[in-house]
C-alpha cells in the first residue's frame, strides 16, 4: 500500500469529498463493521508500476451523511 501523490479533489468513484486515499496492488481486506473513523470506502481502478492496482478513497461518518432524498445514502438505506 501507497499513497498516491496524484491525489484528485473529489472522489473519482461517487463524486463526494474524502478523508484519504490509499493505492493497493496486491490483496486486502475491507472491514467497515465496527469502524468508528470510516463510513464508505470508494474503489476506483488504477495503476502501480503499470500493473493493475485499486486506489480507495476512504469517507468519514460525516462526509457521508445523507443531506436530502436525492442521496443515493437515503436511497440504499430506506430512509
Amino acid at each position: 500500500m501507497h499513497v498516491p501523490t496524484d491525489q484528485p479533489d473529489e472522489c473519482p468513484a461517487c463524486g463526494d469529498e474524502y478523508e484519504s486515499v490509499s493505492r493497493h496492488a496486491e490483496g486486502f481486506v475491507v472491514n467497515l463493521l465496527d469502524n468508528e473513523r470510516y463510513q464508505r470506502v470508494c474503489f476506483h481502478p488504477a495503476t502501480a508500476d503499470g500493473e493493475p492496482a485499486l486506489d480507495c478513497y476512504h469517507h468519514t461518518h460525516a462526509a457521508t451523511e445523507p443531506t436530502d432524498e436525492a442521496d443515493p445514502a437515503v436511497t440504499a438505506s430506506g430512509q
